[in-house]
């Protein structure tokens, strides 16, 4: 059974540099379970860790696509079951570090989250829907069919609500069930599970101090850029929180200063969700980044689990 180490956390709550310090110390390698972090050229708005910052720690799953390419959880789990397969097979340790709940669990659990490619011509009406008359109109769409997925799934989240959708459309089952049945799987690894934590107002404040970094640093121009290369809301990456709210500054649609609000708003909901999801996720311990030595304690975990030796 292969060793993997999960780090997640809340949207800036400093994932990416315990997972630096903790793969120094024990050998390992990281794998992004970031679903925008993906795409080449998409750097401020993801607050995409860079080179310098890296350390020389093999990272994996970044620039990897081009904006354009419609990324999603099945090519997820492809790309991270070969990174690990790569890693482990150099002599080090796995660390998926991320905070997309499904994409950890897809590849943690072995979950199939495989979607026809017939459906694509259902998951454009459902874009061209949700513009036309809303997240609302969506989600009631969902909880039409699956109450249970539609309880869990932010209607904001519009990404996993398409995709439920796309899953009772194809099978005319409820994706609620399916996770449901793939989570009492075991999984194929000796795993340890970290949630970082903090005070959610704390949480709050690093979140409006980082947007206006990334404001200050050219948001802006970055999305004004990708626009100019043909990238419009349709495509897959400009959902990402960030991106959607300053193409809509672009088209006119708010001020500048009512897009950056509300990227604050929904960076601040979506580490929300974060947490709630954790809290309800099974084997996941949370690590106070308060509390003494969170490296040591993490290795504490990985030398009870058998994934380092003390």
């Amino acid at each position: 059974m292969k060793d993997l180490v999960i780090i997640s956390g809340p949207t800036g709550v400093g994932k990416s540099k315990a997972s630096i310090e903790l793969c120094k110390k024990i050998g390992g390698s990281v794998i992004s379970a970031d679903s925008m972090q993906v795409y080449r050229g998409m750097d401020i708005g993801t607050a995409k860790i860079t080179h310098e910052e890296m350390e020389g720690i093999p990272h994996y799953l970044i620039d990897v696509c081009d904006p354009s390419d419609d990324f999603n959880i099945v090519t997820f789990k492809q790309m991270a079951t070969g990174a690990i397969e790569d890693i482990t097979s150099s002599g080090r340790i796995p660390v998926i570090v991320g905070g997309t709940g499904f994409y950890i669990q897809s590849v943690l659990y072995d979950i199939d989250f495989s979607i026809a490619d017939e459906l694509t011509q259902y998951r454009e009406y459902l874009y061209e829907l949700l513009d036309e008359k809303g997240s609302e109109h969506v989600h009631q769409l969902l909880e039409a069919v699956d109450p249970v997925a539609a309880k869990k799934i932010h209607k904001n989240d519009h990404k996993r609500v398409i995709r439920a959708l796309e899953y009772y459309r194809q099978t005319g089952d409820m994706i609620s069930d399916h996770n449901s049945k793939s989570m009492e799987n075991n999984s194929p690894y000796n795993f340890c599970y970290f949630f970082l934590n903090d005070d959610r107002d704390v949480i709050y404040d690093r979140i409006n101090r980082r947007v206006d970094k990334m404001m200050d640093n050219g948001l802006v121009d970055e999305v004004r850029r990708l626009t100019a290369d043909g990238l419009t809301k349709e495509h897959v990456s400009m959902h990402g929180i960030g991106y959607k709210e300053i193409i809509d500054y672009l088209e006119g649609n708010c001020t500048l200063d009512e897009a950056t609000d509300m990227i604050k708003k929904q960076s601040r909901h979506y580490a929300k969700r974060q947490i709630t999801w954790a809290r309800r996720t099974d084997d996941v311990i949370f690590i106070d980044i308060n509390d003494g030595d969170i490296i040591d304690n993490m290795c504490k975990e990985l030398t009870r689990k058998g994934i380092i030796h003390g």
